[in-house]
């Protein structure tokens, strides 16, 4: 009897404790570091999730110690999931447009005789994270529930590809898909960029990009989904209210940044206080770049006005390539703004990057650009990924519903 509970237990051990360390760090560093807001849509549910990224990195540590895969790798294998079966409703097809590559869904039969609306869709994931499958159920809802036909852009991910190429690469993809239009059954004229995160960062750039070109049929519109659009002021309300809110804090927008242009990360705390942005882009863009031009009613969470810090030029020569405004296309001038086509920009309460949509909103309507908007008021950043399966968000399924109003307006 003593033998076998002896046994009992010590298989126990190395059972359980192995499973029981992960899982007892990520709830402490969960309850330690997050601040999840009363308003937040399922608040425990939120936390299991993040629970279950922290455990991800945790492990993935564990395995680059071991020097047997890096954390970024280790992260990448839990999201990737996998493509999903064939669908009644969809041509699913995966191609390459110039060494990129794509996944194209096109709707099976035609509601009216005639080309379709063409989106072209960049995923989200912090330049380092995010792929073709772990986009694919949004994809393929899309494509069915609005009739349309959508390009969805596997970029290559940093920290293996740097800066600006994945911008490039989103470029290119929807050159050639423009360009390519009808073999795909799509009105030329009818083309939408979208993007969530920092897929709405590229939708922005790419189309501030694609209104410049002669050789192309404008885009006809856009749609950027809690879109991350300036490195310039890291302390605007959103920034501060939302700081160590689930599923992405401050600290991992700009660190998520650097790793991509290829920099160091001991600048992020001076980045963070702003002391990498010089007096003269201050006064050019501060303007527009402002706290003072976000709604009274989005202040009410504690917001303090930032003080000014010293610049350091030390900092911005590691970090001055996040003013350019293909990392910033809020930095954009007029004479591009005005030209951009009617926008939709989803933005969400709980989310460090809902001034960067704010702001943009205003910028574009000042210079006439139709912007419609719509505020997911209890919802936090990633929440559209989330609108279906076993950890859905009802605010994620309103989102993506209105989403899809949008394009089926168009």
């Amino acid at each position: 009897m003593d033998l076998t509970y002896t046994v009992f237990m010590i298989l126990a051990q190395i059972l359980i404790v192995p499973f029981a360390l992960p899982i007892a760090w990520a709830i402490y560093y969960d309850l330690s570091k997050s601040v999840i807001p009363p308003g937040v849509d399922q608040p425990l549910k939120l936390r299991f999730l993040h629970w279950l990224m922290i455990i991800s990195s945790f492990l993935g540590k564990i395995l680059e110690n071991l020097s047997i895969c890096s954390e970024i790798q280790f992260i990448r294998y839990t999201q990737e999931g996998k493509k999903l079966g064939e669908d009644p409703k969809l041509i699913i097809q995966d191609v390459t447009f110039e060494d990129i590559p794509v996944r194209l869904y096109q709707p099976r039969e035609s509601k009216v005789q005639r080309k379709r609306r063409g989106v072209v869709f960049f995923h989200g994931g912090g330049w380092m994270f995010g792929s073709l499958n772990s986009y694919d159920h949004v994809c393929r809802h899309i494509a069915k529930e609005s009739d349309s036909v959508l390009l969805s852009v596997g970029y290559h991910l940093a920290p293996e590809q740097k800066y600006p190429s994945q911008f490039e690469e989103c470029l290119a993809a929807s050159v050639h898909f423009m360009k390519n239009a009808e073999r795909y059954g799509v009105d030329p004229a009818h083309v939408i960029i979208s993007g969530d995160s920092v897929g709405g960062n590229f939708a922005a750039s790419v189309c501030q990009a694609l209104v410049s070109r002669s050789d192309l049929t404008p885009p006809f519109a856009q749609i950027l989904i809690y879109p991350g659009l300036q490195a310039i002021d890291f302390n605007l309300p959103s920034y501060q209210q939302n700081r160590a809110v689930p599923i992405l804090y401050r600290e991992h927008v700009i660190g998520c940044a650097l790793q991509y242009l290829n920099k160091d990360l001991s600048v992020l705390e001076s980045v963070v206080q702003g002391c990498h942005v010089p007096s003269d882009i201050k006064q050019r863009f501060g303007k527009w770049i402002n706290a003072e031009n976000i709604p009274s009613e989005f202040k009410v969470r504690g917001f303090k006005p930032h003080l000014t810090t010293s610049f350091s030029e030390d900092v911005y020569q590691v970090v001055k390539q996040a003013l350019d405004t293909n990392f910033s296309p809020l930095m954009a001038e007029e004479a591009i703004l005005c030209r951009l086509p009617k926008t939709c920009i989803v933005t969400c309460e709980y989310d460090v990057l809902r001034d960067d949509g704010l702001l943009y909103k205003k910028r574009l309507e000042d210079n006439g650009v139709p912007v419609t908007w719509y505020h997911i008021e209890d919802g936090f950043h990633g929440v559209i990924n989330l609108f279906d399966g076993f950890l859905s968000f009802p605010s994620g399924k309103r989102g993506m519903d209105r989403i899809v109003t949008y394009l089926k307006s168009l």
